[in-house]
């Protein structure tokens, strides 16, 4: 069934979720030709979101992930846009920045700059694998102003790279999460302390990119839940100050909103009543946009929540990387593969373009 999601319209409502791959395994973050052959792959998708792209070098804070900040890595991502559109696809960029979800590992030993000096309490996923994160360095007022034109630099240069639009990672723990979270922002000055205050980085990183890219092809990835983990554990404030993020997102014309499911089990905690679809039905009534529900979905839920007007596109993860062609399978009810979970982030083809086609 196709969609029309503001001005883009969508063959279908199975949305290709971001999904970080790790296999820009070059020191100049290029994607390569296997990027390329991996998004034509999955190009039937109503709608394609790129693993996250780094928006600057201070953004990079997972191994082999490629950017979007320099007039090489745009030509490259050109390629792979290309090669999407000629099989009649549609592929929008999440920009992302890792914030103090980093390591001093990708910046020759210094700390990662993250909204305040707090040690998130995670792992940071690098080439070396999965280390502690450390203690950040808390960005300064000129530190705020040159990430938020970072955002609006990496939108400009994915549209000219060919992305049909752009979506900011606002969720899990990264650096927007961070300056929304409390406990991880303890500033004290117009970026800290009130939920308007913290809430301030994003919008101002909205109106930045705005002034790029019509916004009516910007979405958002973001949702209530953290991951629960280290410093990103839900209080009792975290369901009525995401009401008010989410509430404001209505003041801008905004292509979608990526709303995240539970990951983790909230019952005995502030959201438990969010549990399942409770997700979308709750966030339904507060976000008027094109919602995307997403996490945990298959066939047949991913089907329910549609027909029950919770959301309007689904997103699937796990499903496309072992299914290049999810859509003719899910319209045919044919059987889907199971994906190799041990070359998730491998460095080749394995696990990555080498799983068949159903017609295969």
């Amino acid at each position: 069934m196709p969609y029309l999601m503001r001005d883009v319209p969508l063959a279908n409502r199975v949305v290709m979720a971001p999904l970080t791959r790790s296999r820009a395994r070059n020191s100049d973050l290029l994607p390569t030709d296997l990027h390329v052959e991996y998004y034509t792959q999955r190009a039937s998708a109503g709608l394609i979101i790129s693993e996250g792209v780094w928006i600057s070098r201070d953004a990079v804070g997972w191994h082999d992930v490629p950017g979007l900040f320099t007039d090489e890595q745009v030509a490259r991502w050109k390629r792979v846009t290309d090669a999407v559109h000629q099989a009649d696809g549609v592929i929008f960029a999440q920009l992302w920045h890792t914030g103090s979800a980093s390591h001093p590992d990708f910046f020759d030993g210094r700390p990662p700059l993250a909204p305040s000096a707090v040690n998130p309490g995670l792992l940071s996923p690098t080439s070396s694998g999965r280390q502690p994160t450390v203690e950040p360095l808390a960005m300064s007022a000129r530190d705020v102003r040159q990430t938020i034109a970072d955002f609006a630099r990496a939108a400009r240069n994915a549209m000219a790279a060919g992305f049909d639009g752009v979506q900011l990672q606002a969720g899990f723990n990264y650096l927007i999460s961070q300056f929304l979270n409390r406990r991880t922002n303890v500033r004290t000055d117009l970026y800290g302390g009130s939920i308007e205050n913290r809430a301030r980085f994003l919008f101002e990183t909205i109106e930045a990119v705005g002034e790029f890219v019509d916004l009516r092809r910007v979405g958002l990835k973001a949702g209530p839940a953290w991951s629960e983990t280290g410093e990103f554990v839900s209080g009792p404030e975290a369901l009525a100050e995401s009401e008010y993020v989410l509430g404001r997102l209505n003041d801008y014309e905004l292509s979608h909103l990526l709303l995240m499911g539970m990951v983790a089990d909230p019952a005995g905690g502030p959201l438990e009543d969010l549990a399942g679809d409770g997700m979308f039905r709750h966030i339904r009534k507060v976000y008027q946009g094109t919602i995307i529900a997403n996490v945990g979905f298959d066939q047949h839920r991913g089907n329910a929540v549609l027909t029950d007007d919770l959301a309007d596109l689904v997103a699937y993860g796990q499903p496309f990387i072992s299914n290049p062609d999810l859509p003719a399978r899910f319209a045919s009810h044919a059987p889907l593969a199971e994906p190799k979970r041990d070359l998730f982030y491998g460095p080749d083809a394995a696990g990555y373009t080498d799983y068949s086609l159903l017609e295969g």
